[in-house]
Order: structure tokens, then sequence, then C-alpha cells
């Protein structure tokens, strides 16, 4: 059982899981290409053209056959670039905007096969009906889940505005499965929650770097120091957090830096790819109305502040991370980071189809690459308190084939494959475990976060094994 674990998804979002993208929607736009063509490879790819077409047992089509030409070219080059078909590009640009047609899950890779619940989105279909985080759905309509990856549960759920799907689902402590049917609809989520988690200290959380993530950030805050204009202490969690579009990151790096502070440069083939993305609105702001952190309260600039990061936390929460602790602005408490480093540029090729293409690296404001590697915690602690659950065995960047190497530092190190007998136990126990809620009273990793913030001992993780406290950064 040497396989890591898949992350957990988001039903409709899933495209732009672990993607940093940049939002230039725009026709093709490179460097000339070298004008000598590979004559001889051309000519064998309309040879193996021409024998299917002759050859094959039956017909296929020109159309299908171009296409998947092209997508297997692109695919080849590394995990994250792909050709957008029509489906594809729309629920990319869906999922940047925070909205899309589905169910309102948010999924993991469940028990046996099948895929389990982490939670409904408020308000969406699968909230209203009933469906509860533990949930694990065995089948859609006549289909079984079982097997099936993520994302083509994902694209089973994903459907018409209205249409219908029923959904089995085994439910712990009911003897026989359930049966819900529900209409599809435009979901719209909220990126961003926040709340005060004890007296003087407040939690602010970020799902997904969304087009509106910056403008939900800034209303969040603002409602925090409404409540207590004496905030002590904010944990900033980006834990499964899977990134998004960049502009939404620099912006929430920018919310706590001073102006106009470096936060993330890339450096690639093209002139535009070598640049450095400053905290000033023309870098975050996407609606083209102003600077949405503008009225911030000058005390989210200097408050302490802790960062949660796991595995789960991929690209532009590293960007996030990785100038927060460059500047030594936050402590970041958990795992080491999934380490997507890569620029990924929407380069459209028709009205309705578009290339998603690896055109650059990420480097935090001190020049570290964060691709292969991640960012490395300050303190690292386990998600649990009697051990890390799922985060042992889940892929990291570096675990993926063709992944594009890391050219400034060494890559994080594969860690020793798990034995079989050790992973079994980790799963049992995580089978028994129940469903953590980010920012409750059972998060045992923001109860660390408030510790250290609190200049109370943080346990550390098991490797650790010891108990530490950090000074503080002054306040100012």
């Amino acid at each position: 059982m040497g396989k890591k674990l898949k992350n957990a998804g988001l039903i409709g979002l899933g495209v732009v899981a672990g993607v940093a993208v940049s939002l230039q929607f725009s026709a093709m736009a490179q460097k000339q290409a070298d004008p000598v063509l590979p004559l001889e490879e051309l000519k064998q790819l309309a040879d193996v053209y021409g024998l299917i077409k002759s050859d094959y047992v039956e017909a296929v089509e020109d159309k299908k056959l171009l296409t998947e030409a092209i997508s297997g070219m692109v695919a080849s080059l590394d995990p994250h670039s792909a050709y957008l078909d029509k489906k594809a590009y729309a629920e990319l640009r869906e999922g940047s905007q925070g909205k899309f047609v589905g169910l309102g899950i948010e999924i993991a890779q469940g028990d046996e096969g099948y895929i389990k619940i982490v939670a409904p989105i408020e308000d969406s279909p699968a909230y209203r009906a009933g469906i509860k985080p533990g949930d694990m759905i065995t089948r859609l309509d006549t289909t079984s889940l079982k097997g099936l990856s993520l994302d083509e549960s994902v694209k089973k759920m994903r459907g018409e505005p209205g249409s219908k799907v029923m959904l089995t689902i085994m439910r712990k402590d009911e003897p026989q499965p359930l049966e819900f049917t529900l209409n599809r609809e435009e979901i719209h989520q909220k990126s961003v929650k926040a709340k005060i988690v004890s007296p003087g200290y407040a939690w602010v959380r970020i799902s997904q770097f969304q087009e509106p993530t910056v403008d939900d950030l800034a209303a969040k805050i603002t409602e925090l120091y409404r409540q207590d204009p004496h905030l002590k202490g904010l944990v900033l969690d980006l834990r499964n957090d899977p990134g998004g579009v960049l502009q939404g990151a620099i912006g929430v790096a920018a919310a706590f830096l001073p102006k106009d502070t470096p936060i993330v440069s890339t450096n690639g083939q093209l002139p535009d790819s070598k640049q450095i993305f400053y905290g000033r609105a023309e870098y975050y702001s996407l609606r083209g109305d102003g600077d949405p952190l503008a009225k911030l309260p000058e005390a989210v600039k200097h408050i302490p502040m802790a960062v949660l990061v796991n595995t789960g936390s991929a690209s532009a929460s590293e960007i996030v991370a990785g100038a927060l602790q460059d500047y030594k602005r936050a402590t970041i408490i958990g795992s080491q980071t999934f380490g997507k480093g890569s620029v990924q540029t929407i380069r459209q090729l028709t009205a309705d189809t578009a290339v998603k293409l690896t055109t650059a690296r990420y480097y935090t404001p001190h020049g570290r690459s964060i691709q292969a590697k991640g960012i490395s915690p300050d303190l690292a602690v386990d998600e649990n308190e009697d051990g890390d659950g799922l985060n042992s065995l889940r892929m990291r960047e570096a675990d993926l084939a063709k992944h594009l190497s890391n050219d400034r530092e060494q890559e994080a190190g594969k860690a020793p494959r798990d034995e079989l007998e050790e992973q079994m136990r980790i799963l049992a126990a995580e089978k028994k475990r129940k469903p953590l809620e980010y920012g409750s009273g059972d998060d045992f990793q923001l109860k660390q976060a408030l510790n250290h913030l609190q200049g109370v001992p943080v346990q550390l993780a098991k490797a650790e094994s010891k108990l530490v406290k950090l000074d503080l950064p002054p306040k100012k």
C-alpha cells in the first residue's frame, strides 16, 4: 500500500486546486517560435495519424485525434500544465470567481474506496438536505463511486443548474443506506471565515484564493476589530488551502505587511514572467474600484500572528506563508507544505478553449524557491494530539511524476515509505476519529497556535518530543 493519499477536494473547485493561476485570460502572445521545425518528428506524427485513420478497428473523428494529441503534448510537460476544453475552461473561470454549479460538498477520499463528506457548504443543496460531515457517498444515481478518484467523482456531481442527482449515503449509526435527491444549483462559496476564538484572539481561515478573497478578508478583519478593538493575536489558517488566484495571495500577504513590500517574485523564459509583485493595490485589486485594504485598522499590521499550514497547503497558500515567514511577521505552525511553486498562465486558444501552461517558478521575498520543497514550519505540530493522522500519507509535489525541479535548493526528500502495517494502523485510527472542524474547540493545532501567541508551551510533533516556548514578536 505504497500509494500516497490524495488531498481533500472541493466539489466544483477541483479544477483550480493547487494552482496559483495568473489571471491573464488573453490570446497567445509568446516569443517567436524557432523557425526550424523538426520535420522528421512531424512526419512521424502525420504517419501515425494516417495509420489510425486507415487501420484502427473503427473510425475515429479528426477532431478527437487532434484534440487528444494537443492534450497529451501539454500534459507531458508537468503535472500542472493542461489543455482546457470548453467544459474545463468554463469550470476554471467559475472556480476562480468563487462560484460553480454543483451540490455544495467538501469531500475527501474515504474508507473502502468511497467518497467522504468533509463538510457541506452553508445554504447549499447538500446543506439544506441534511447531509452531514462524516457521511460516506457510495452511489450517484445508479453509479457506484467505489474506486473512483476525487476528480472523477467531482465530474459526476456537476451538471446543469436544476438537474437532479440522487446520492446514496452511508451514515454512522444508521442501519440502512440513506438516499437524498438534490437539485444542482450555482453555489457561491465564501473563501474567508473568521471569529473570535478566545478573549483577545481571532481566527481567520482562507479555504481557497478566489477573485473576491481580498475583499472578503478586509470585511472579516474589519468586523473582528469591531467586535474587539484590542485584539492581542491572530491565527491565519491556510490548512488544506490548495491555492487559486495569485492576486488573492498577494493581497492577503499585503494585509499584514507594510505597504509596497515585495511579496513574491517569478522567473521563466518570457520577459513578463520575470517579475516582482509588491503589496500595492495594482497587484492585488481585481475589481478596479480602489484598494480593498485601504480602510483596514492600522493595528492589523502589527498584531502578533501565527499561520497554520499542512501538506494540503499549496501554491498561493505557500506564497503567503513564505512571505510572512521571510519577514518574520508570523510564526508558521503545522507540517511541511505541498511544494507547488510554479506559475500557470491561461493562454486562450479559441473563444471556448485554452491552455494552462507552466510559465515560471515562484520565489519568496528572500529568494527561496517553493517548488518541490514547500515551506517548512517554524514549529512542527501534528494535526492531533496523538499524531499527524493522514498527513503522513499524503502526496506532495515532489512525489508527482514529471514535477518541475527546484532550481535553487535541494528538494524536500521523500520520507521513507511507511510499512503496510503502519499505514493500516493510521487508517484504522482515522476511521474512528470524527471529522475535524477547523476553528472548533477540538482543533488541536489551533490550540497550539493560541498557546504560542499567549506565551504558553507548545506541544510539538511527536518527532520533536518536547515542549517549547518561543519569544513573541514585540508589540508595537
